[in-house]
């Protein structure tokens, strides 16, 4: 097979490196109209081909599949003349700035009948999945909430601000823990290094289920914070990206409703008087979790699913779910301007 990769920049030297490396695709072709980043290229990867012509290289007929790691504000447009030009393609997150464009780059892999995939990492992140598998086997208890914080000092951007930038990854993994669409967005915004553009974005869902996510993204704090906490009924789940060896927490504790002249109960009480809460503390798990690096098993599941047609597990409706939320996040911030 042989790849065309987008793009080598902050990110997409990360996908090179693992690109060049898999089995399965080691003919890989670069497209970095910049001098310098292809100076670089050159310097860390001599063996790719490397090329400015993007419109020329995805209709060439010895490429099998693209991978797309230019700006986002870039995605829809290069997206959409790779998939016409019948590739499979991995776009980096967000697939698109509007839900309207990732709606469109749908219908034209299903038309072109290609695999269309969206950068979401996190998805494949060990950890991430370990939550999932407590969550999906009911060891937490009925949901409650939870909350995210991708919090950092710096990579201030100027084509996209924080939501845009830094909340696909959170939205992503709720929207996989949760398994259900929000019924209601609401956002706020704060703008102060750069008019126009929001240095910090807080972000809440509301879901049929009567669960709800919080989410908290900033390139303006002083501490680097990729975390998570989920609230069960029966216990909370705690996930720390940073933590090289505690990247999960599990907490046996939470608060049990007891009928004062009877057992334990679930069901609403009628009055305060009739029901006290009782706080309950167990042991605290740390899971030992197998960590594979999640942009091998990305790019892995992207060649495998190519192979045998199987549905990407970011394919491109996971993708557009987000951009809607996003897209309804960011309307939310602009209307209390």
């Amino acid at each position: 097979m042989k790849t065309a990769q987008i793009g080598y920049g902050y990110w997409g030297k990360n996908l090179l490196r693992v690109l060049c490396s898999l089995k399965g695709a080691n003919q890989v072709v670069c497209c970095e109209p910049d001098k310098n980043a292809q100076e670089r290229l050159r310097e860390n990867f001599p063996e790719p081909e490397i090329t400015d012509n993007f419109p020329r290289l995805v209709q060439r007929q010895d490429i099998d599949s693209v991978v797309i790691a230019t700006p986002a504000g870039l995605h829809f447009e290069q997206a959409k003349k790779a998939l016409e030009a019948g590739k499979h393609l991995l776009v980096e997150k967000p697939m698109a700035l509007a839900a309207s464009q990732a709606a469109e780059l749908n219908s034209i892999a299903e038309k072109q009948k290609r695999i269309l995939m969206v950068g979401h990492t996190f998805l494949y992140n060990d950890a991430v999945r370990y939550i999932k598998g407590l969550i999906d086997k009911g060891e937490l208890g009925e949901i409650y909430y939870m909350y995210f914080q991708r919090l950092n000092l710096g990579r201030v951007r100027d084509d996209v601000n924080a939501l845009w930038n830094l909340a696909p990854h959170d939205v992503s993994i709720a929207q996989y823990w949760m398994g259900e669409k929000p019924e209601k967005i609401m956002a706020h915004g704060v703008s102060q290094l750069q008019k126009g553009i929001d240095d910090a974005n807080f972000v809440n869902l509301y879901y049929p289920s009567g669960r709800f996510v919080h989410i908290h993204v900033s390139w303006l704090s002083p501490f680097k914070i990729r975390q998570a906490v989920v609230i069960g009924s029966k216990k909370m789940a705690f996930y720390n990206d940073t933590s090289p060896d505690q990247k999960v927490v599990i907490h046996d504790k939470g608060i049990d409703r007891k009928d004062m002249y009877n057992d334990l109960v679930s069901v609403p009480y009628k009055s305060f008087a009739q029901f006290t809460f009782i706080q309950r503390a167990g042991d605290i798990l740390i899971p030992k979790i197998s960590f594979r690096e999640p942009l091998r098993v990305e790019m892995e599941h992207f060649l495998e699913c190519i192979k045998t047609g199987a549905t990407p597990l970011t394919n491109g409706h996971h993708g557009l779910e987000v951009v809607e939320i996003l897209e309804a996040a960011q309307k939310s911030c602009e209307s209390e301007i």
